[in-house]
């Protein structure tokens, strides 16, 4: 059986680590793309401006334009050969990062990921989601590797908006229930092979993560202090959430988000906000047990997380819309064939409304 583990090459998290760019930068050369929207450039800019003087590297400004869309890739990709660039680096969150991965994979040049929120995997993962210019899903881009360094500054994460951290343990939270039914499946992960102990186990000790600090972590996010508890969950949220998805595989809960987007009720909500119900209506369809069941949905409230339809701003609930959803999530490629079970939009559109009522 072929099994296959994928990761960031180097992962540092630390309270301050920005303003260490410079030398990871001149690991792979002294001039850079920055990919970064002109909001997160300028929360860090002094940082920037100390760590470009302190280790004499040259920063290329490509603004990024909000979204990830094949033009926006064309137009940074010029920026980057216009200028000769070493490295490319996505500042910010999750689009600006894909972003920056999928620029650097034009060119074969190395990434680097500084996330200023931690509300997604998507600072170690080896793929992009690539959206039109309505922000409508179009594609996922896979490649080669995954990114070369991920720098994560504690104390940017810790000022940003608690929203974002929240999402983040949304996402989360999918990690170890979507491995868990891939390795009973043996589905195949991102990188084409089967799960390794080390992935499931780090998608597991994200869940006891989850559990054990985001409480005191969002305390801390409320003040914008970076405590252990919260370092923590950036972890979680971050690299134990990036290693366990990639390597071990995603499920329903990742199908649902994506049947969510049927809804315009639920496009101003967040990738994690949604993942967290589709967590919900995963274990309703795999029976799980009530208690573990009970576990989840208490824990998505201590932590102000969707439980409920009503929750991600659907208050007409309909069987239309319902249906709708569970036919999305249940398209031909989608990540819900890889529970250990068939499952059809049928049993979708009859879980949809039971995690809707336990959620309540």
């Amino acid at each position: 059986m072929k099994k296959i583990l994928i990761s960031p090459s180097k992962y540092v998290q630390d309270n301050g680590a920005l303003k260490d760019l410079g030398k990871y930068v001149l690991e792979f050369g002294q001039k850079a793309l920055l990919v970064a929207s002109v909001d997160d450039s300028n929360r860090v800019k002094e940082v920037l401006e100390a760590t470009i003087k302190e280790y004499n590297i040259e920063l290329v400004s490509g603004i990024f334009g909000e979204e990830c869309t094949f033009d926006e890739v064309e137009k940074l990709v010029k920026v980057c050969i216009d200028n000769e660039c070493d490295v490319v680096i996505g500042l910010g969150g999750g689009k600006a990062l894909d972003t920056a991965k999928a620029v650097a994979n034009e060119k074969l040049l190395p990434v680097i990921t500084v996330p200023t929120i931690a509300s997604t995997d998507a600072p170690c993962s080896s793929l992009s989601v690539v959206y039109n210019e309505k922000g409508e899903f179009q594609e996922y881009k896979f490649y080669r590797s995954n990114p070369n360094v991920v720098l994560v500054d504690t104390e940017v994460i810790a000022k940003a908006p608690t929203r974002f951290l929240r999402a983040g343990m949304g996402d989360a939270l999918s990690t170890y229930f979507e491995a868990r039914a891939c390795k009973k499946s043996f589905a195949e992960n991102i990188p084409g092979g089967k799960s390794t102990k080390l992935a499931v186990a780090a998608a597991k000790l994200c869940y006891e993560t989850l559990l054990e600090d985001s409480v005191k972590a969002i305390a801390a996010s409320d003040k914008n202090v970076v405590t252990p508890a919260l370092e923590n969950i950036i972890e979680a949220n971050t690299l134990l959430s990036g290693m366990g998805f990639e390597s071990s595989g995603l499920a329903a809960a990742h199908a649902i988000h994506n049947g969510l987007t049927a809804l315009d009720e639920t496009h101003s909500y967040y990738h994690g906000e949604k993942v967290s119900f589709g967590t919900l209506v995963q274990l309703v369809l795999e029976n799980a047990d009530q208690r573990e069941i009970d576990e989840v949905i208490n824990y998505c409230k201590s932590v102000g997380l969707p439980t409920s339809l009503g929750d991600l701003g659907v208050k007409d609930v309909t069987d239309e819309k319902v249906r709708a959803v569970a036919e999305l999530s249940c398209a031909e490629n989608e990540t819900i064939h890889n529970m250990p079970f068939k499952v059809t939009a049928a049993d979708v559109f009859s879980a949809i409304y039971v995690a809707d009522q336990l959620g309540q």
